[in-house]
């Protein structure tokens, strides 16, 4: 049987045509209109992207005047009493000159930094796609990319900070760099102002410190052993950390041989030539604070020609004890898994005293009485009792230690134990977190962050209830600042650590002039706090920060005793004391009652002979009908509990 076709009707073939010949337009106007986007969205690319880099470019530094500095000015920290606590940047006059570079140092840099640094226009396309590779491949920073034209640029011209306006300006000046100067000249800028550890800037001031001899002097070895130190200036030194300068030196004679600088038998050579020993390092208190200081210097005075010398506020002799007994203290800790720790001391002034950001400045230029943010536990009570006066409580006012539960969190005491009705000062003394909890309840938790912010903290503090516990991030700085308030009747605070700057022929750059102060919280609010305070110490956890003068603080401790804390006042110091660790581990059982507060106790005690008598508040009575029950049991053990404090983090409403 024939299959019968059905033929289309002409009107139906026009018809099917018409269709097509639309759906035809349609996609090419779409196509169009995307088209015509693209080309305005790359043009309005391009616009922003050339506007932006004009921005930079514009905001960029005078660079002749930047060019014309030869050599990094050397700044000389002094301590109050005169004598030195340390030097930053090149002090040493003699300067490289472009067309007599040390071609040892020369040659080892050029290997390990930037070879192909004779062959690009100030940015190296292939060593930056290599290294780009490198760090994917290894998905970490393995390998940077900046040429030595660039890290002048930085050095010379720039800050420090990572921001793309930085990196942008960075890659404009290193072409203005290669067109202004040849390679010689750039080398020598380079090596007359890189940084190359211990606050030295420039080869010529590395190559005496470390060697003690002329950067034309040193051997190949000794070349490669500064070389190295750009990578890491601390890792490295090869006075703390020989072997791994050493380590170091050869990867730098390595690159040398396999870039061609040196052959096999120089580079065994190199291996076997004697490091000379570098001028003996003068153990001075006071590192971390001088480092301190010389940024302060760098904000104040800004760029400069001149060397200069720089008064600051330290007391040599109470800093180094601060730095002995901290040092002490926590080597003697052992089976404590505790590895470091900080104090702050100021005056009433503000002015910093003492400064130990770490056990070594030496193994870490980490600053942790300033640079660490730490939760501070209970340390940050004292905020919530402050402001709970300042709603009309009074130290003999009472409040409830009774277990209570808010939302998935059921707060405790350390010692599982509840005491019913107690008054603020006793639930102070006592670290009761429950009774805290409950006093919170009846204020604003916006005003107990307000109050810690007006006096000095200034890291940002989430409103939640684990605020009245201490679980946002704070510096040591700051809370010895929000304590000095308190043990200034209330009156404004404001560190420093610079007096005056000035150059060697006697002109100053700078002297401080007395800041105003201002009363951030009533002096019968401050006065009440100082003798709740004082109750932590005489007869609260406190106990082993007890002198045999008027003493006032608060102790302190996080989830897993991650960090422990004492921060308190005599009537002439405030000092603050943090231990723990930098990696976060859970110390053992260290709580802010004991560790911290021997370290305070250890420290204060050698300013007693010196420090008025009395408590300044004689005519005030901070009686308490409670006997100090739990604070016999608490001192054998600690105030909070730590493995509650962390749980107040998750979401509780």
């Amino acid at each position: 049987m024939a299959k019968t076709v059905k033929k289309k009707t002409t009107n139906q073939k026009t018809s099917a045509r018409k269709k097509k010949n639309s759906r035809s337009k349609k996609s090419s106007t779409w196509k169009w209109t995307l088209f015509k986007w693209a080309v305005y969205g790359a043009f309005l690319l391009f616009v922003l992207l050339a506007g932006y880099i004009g921005y930079c470019y514009l905001t960029l530094p005078d660079m002749q005047k930047a060019i014309s500095r030869t050599r990094e000015p050397s700044t000389v920290i002094m301590a109050e009493n005169g004598s030195d606590i340390t030097k930053f940047g090149n002090v040493y006059a003699q300067v490289i000159a472009p067309d007599n570079l040390p071609k040892n140092l020369t040659d080892a840099i050029i290997s390990t930094e930037d070879r192909r640094f004779y062959k690009h226009n100030g940015f190296d396309a292939w060593g930056f796609s290599r290294a780009i590779v490198m760090n994917i491949f290894k998905k970490r920073y393995a390998q940077g990319a900046s040429t030595i034209t660039q890290q002048v640029a930085k050095n010379i011209f720039l800050t420090p900070n990572k921001t793309i306006k930085r990196k942008v300006q960075e890659l404009l000046l290193a072409f203005w760099l290669e067109k202004k100067l040849n390679k010689k000249q750039i080398m020598a800028l380079y090596l007359n102002r890189v940084y190359f550890g211990s606050g030295l800037y420039g080869a010529e001031a590395a190559a005496n410190w470390y060697f003690n001899k002329s950067v034309y002097d040193l051997n190949l070895h000794e070349a490669a052993i500064l070389a190295g130190l750009l990578k890491a200036p601390s890792r490295y030194n090869p006075i703390w950390h020989r072997e791994q300068a050493l380590a170091r030196a050869k990867v730098v004679l390595e690159a040398m041989k396999n870039h061609g600088f040196i052959n096999d038998a120089q580079y065994k050579e190199a291996l076997a030539q004697p490091i000379s020993d570098g001028q003996k390092y003068r153990v001075a208190g006071g590192k971390h604070f001088a480092q301190y200081a010389y940024d302060m210097v760098n904000e104040i005075v800004g760029e400069r020609n001149d060397d200069v010398l720089v008064s600051t506020t330290l007391d040599q002799k109470l800093q180094e004890t601060a730095e002995r007994i901290l040092r002490q203290k926590i080597a003697g800790a052992k089976g404590l898994n505790v590895s470091e720790g900080a104090v702050v001391i100021l005056d009433k002034n503000g002015a910093i005293k003492a400064m130990v950001g770490g056990v070594d400045y030496n193994q870490s230029q980490f600053n942790r009485a300033v640079q660490a943010k730490r939760q501070s536990g209970s340390a940050f009570k004292p905020f919530v009792y402050l402001t709970a006066l300042q709603y009309g409580f009074s130290p003999n006012s009472t409040i409830n230690d009774a277990p209570i539960t808010i939302g998935k969190w059921k707060p405790e005491n350390y010692t599982k134990r509840y005491y019913g009705n107690v008054s603020l000062t006793f639930a102070l003394a006592n670290s009761l977190n429950v009774a805290t909890v409950n006093l919170s309840r009846e204020l604003y938790l916006k005003d107990i962050a307000a109050n810690a912010q007006r006096m000095g903290i200034t890291t940002h503090l989430n409103t939640t209830p684990s605020m009245v516990l201490g679980t946002n991030n704070v510096r040591l700085l700051d809370m010895a600042t929000a304590y000095a308030v308190m043990a200034n009747g209330g009156k404004s605070v404001y560190p420093y650590a610079i007096n005056e700057v000035a150059t060697h022929d006697g002109r100053q750059l700078y002297v401080r002039q007395e800041q105003p102060q201002e009363q951030v919280i009533a002096p019968t609010t401050a006065r009440d706090m100082a003798l709740m305070l004082e109750a932590v110490i005489n007869q609260g956890t406190g106990r082993r920060a007890k002198l045999p003068i008027f003493a006032a603080g608060k102790t302190g401790t996080t989830q897993n005793y991650r960090d422990a804390w004492f921060i308190g006042w005599t009537n002439k110091y405030i000092a603050a004391v943090w231990v723990g660790n930098d990696n976060e581990k859970p110390m053992n059982k260290v709580g802010g009652g004991s560790l911290p507060a021997e370290i305070w106790h250890d420290i204060m005690i050698t300013t007693v002979k010196d420090t008025p008598t009395g408590n300044g508040y004689e005519n005030i009575s901070a009686d308490s009908p409670e006997n100090d029950e739990i604070g016999d049991l608490i001192e054998q053990t600690e105030e909070e509990d730590p493995d509650t404090i962390g749980n107040l983090i998750e979401e509780i409403q």
